[in-house]
C-alpha cells in the first residue's frame, strides 16, 4: 500500500475510488458517509473528528488493491485458467427458462433466475441488488428484493453509480441465507469484506456479478436525456436495454407514457465517455471473485432478438453446484461452451491486456495506484504488439497530465445535512 493512502479519503482524492461503499459498512466508528458527486460518481466523505485511523476501510477496499486469492474456490484441483477470464469451473451459454424474466433482464436473465432460485428453492431471505431508484429514475441505488415481481422490476443494466456494499451491515444482521449482486468491484470488496466479518460469511448464500466495462456519472445520464429533450423531473422510470437483446434506451413519463429514445448500442457510446479513469485501471471485468459472474454473450449476437442470451461462469464450486441446481430445477437452460469463445466475443479482455503498461505510466509519475494479484497482468501485457504497448503507455500519460490525475483532487466540500441523507438512504 502506498504512504499516500491512510484512509478511503486519500483513495477518493487519488482517483482510485471504485464507489463500491464497503468503507461506510466497515467503519465501526460511523466516520464515513457517501456522496453522489455528479460528474464522477459515489465517494466517501471522511469526518474526521470521528475517524480512528484505524485502517479498517483501506483494508477492504478494492480501489487499493485486489487479490483473485481472496474467494475460497472450493474445488481447487477442478479450477483451471481460463487466460483471460480468469478461473474457472465451467463455462455455458444460457438464459432463463422464464420468459419474463428472460425479457426484462440484461442479456438471457441468468443473474434473476439464479436470485429468484434461491429466494423459492433454497429459502434465501433477500437478494441485495440495484435498482431504478423510484424518486430519480435516472439514478441507482440498492433494494433488498423478496419476491419474483421485485427482481423483475429492478432487473436490467444500470449506468448510473450505486454502492450496494454500503448495506452490507443488512447481511450481516439477517435471519437468514442473503444473495448479493454487484459489479465485480463490488463482488471484490464483499469477498474482502467476508474474510474479516464472520456475520456476512456465514449468511452469504451466494455473491452473483455481470460482466463490466465500467460506469458511468449520473451526470451522463442527465446529459443524454437533456441532449434528447427529456425533462428528468418528469420520468417515472427509465430502463438502459432489456426488453429485448440488448433492448433500446426507454423511459416513462407520467402515467404511463412510454417511449423508446435510443439503441443500446447509440446510449452506450455515449454514457460511456464518462467513465472514470479508475474504471480504466480495473483488472477485473469479468468477475473474477463471485461465485457466479455472467454476460453478454456477443459472440452470438446477430442483431436485435426478444430473448437474449448469457454467458454463464461458474468461479467456485459454491456457484458450481448453485448453477446446477437451478438447472436441475428448470431455472436455467444452458449449454456448454469455451472459454476461447467467449474471449473471442468480449471486448474486456483488451482492457486486462493494457494494464499492465496504465500502471506503469502511472509509477513514472509516482502515483499511487492499484495492486492486483494474481491476475497475469504482466503475462497479458506480454502478449500484445510493441507498438500498442506504447500507445497504451504513452496514452495514459497523457491522460492523467491533461485530466489533472498526477495529483491529489479534494472532492468538493458537501453540507452536514447532504451526507446524512446520503447515508440514512437503506433498500426497501
Amino acid at each position: 500500500m502506498s504512504r499516500a493512502i491512510r484512509t478511503v479519503k486519500d483513495v477518493a482524492e487519488w482517483g482510485l475510488c471504485t464507489g463500491c461503499g464497503v468503507c461506510r459498512a466497515v467503519c465501526r466508528n460511523g466516520a464515513v458517509s457517501l456522496v453522489d458527486i455528479e460528474e464522477i460518481g459515489i465517494r466517501p466523505v471522511v469526518d474526521g473528528k470521528r475517524c480512528a485511523d484505524c485502517g479498517e476501510c483501506v483494508s477492504v477496499c478494492p480501489g487499493v488493491g485486489v487479490d483473485s486469492s481472496a474467494v475460497d474456490r472450493g474445488e481447487k484441483d477442478s479450477v483451471r485458467s481460463g487466460g483471460l477470464l480468469g478461473p474457472v469451473l465451467e463455462v455455458w451459454e444460457g438464459w432463463a427458462e422464464d420468459e419474463e424474466i428472460r425479457r426484462f433482464g440484461s442479456s438471457g436473465g441468468v443473474l434473476s433466475a439464479l436470485s429468484l432460485y434461491l429466494l423459492e428453492r433454497e429459502g434465501a431471505a433477500f437478494v441485495l441488488h440495484t435498482g431504478a431508484d423510484p424518486e430519480n429514475p435516472w439514478k441507482s441505488r440498492s433494494f433488498r428484493s423478496r419476491t419474483r415481481e421485485e427482481l423483475i422490476e429492478r432487473a436490467g443494466s444500470r449506468y448510473a453509480p450505486a454502492a450496494p456494499c454500503a448495506e452490507a451491515d443488512l447481511i450481516a444482521g439477517a435471519d437468514g441465507p442473503c444473495v448479493f449482486v454487484g459489479k465485480p468491484c463490488d463482488a471484490a470488496a464483499i469477498a474482502m469484506l467476508r474474510r474479516k466479518d464472520p456475520a456476512v460469511d456465514r449468511n452469504l448464500a451466494a455473491v452473483l456479478t455481470f460482466f463490466c466495462a465500467g460506469t458511468p456519472s449520473t451526470r451522463a445520464t442527465v446529459d443524454l436525456l437533456t441532449r434528447l429533450g427529456v425533462e428528468k423531473e418528469k420520468l417515472s422510470d427509465l430502463k438502459y436495454r432489456g426488453d429485448g437483446w440488448p433492448g433500446r434506451l426507454r423511459i416513462m413519463e407520467g402515467e404511463g407514457r412510454r417511449r423508446e429514445l435510443l439503441s443500446y448500442e447509440d446510449a452506450w457510446k455515449e454514457l460511456q465517455k464518462s467513465r472514470p479513469m479508475r474504471c480504466h485501471l480495473c483488472a477485473d471485468g469479468v468477475g473474477e471473485l463471485a461465485d457466479v459472474s455472467c454476460g453478454d454473450a456477443w459472440h452470438r449476437y446477430r442483431g436485435e432478438e426478444p430473448g437474449g442470451r448469457s454467458v454463464v461462469i461458474a468461479r467456485t464450486s459454491r456457484g458450481l453446484e448453485l448453477v446446477r441446481r437451478a438447472r436441475e430445477a428448470g431455472y436455467l437452460h444452458l449449454e456448454k461452451t469455451t472459454a476461447e469463445a467467449v474471449v473471442a466475443g468480449q471486448g474486456l479482455t483488451r482492457r486486462r491486456e493494457e494494464l499492465f503498461g496504465r500502471l506503469a505510466a502511472m509509477a513514472i509519475l509516482f502515483v499511487p495506484r492499484p495492486r492486483y494479484r494474481g491476475f497475469g497482468l504482466f503475462r497479458s501485457w506480454l502478449g500484445i504488439p510493441m507498438k500498442r504497448k506504447a500507445i497504451t503507455v504513452l496514452g495514459t500519460l497523457r491522460r492523467f497530465l491533461v485530466r489533472g490525475l498526477w495529483h491529489r483532487n479534494p472532492l468538493p466540500a458537501f453540507p452536514g445535512k447532504e451526507r446524512e441523507t446520503e447515508k440514512a438512504g437503506s433498500p426497501s
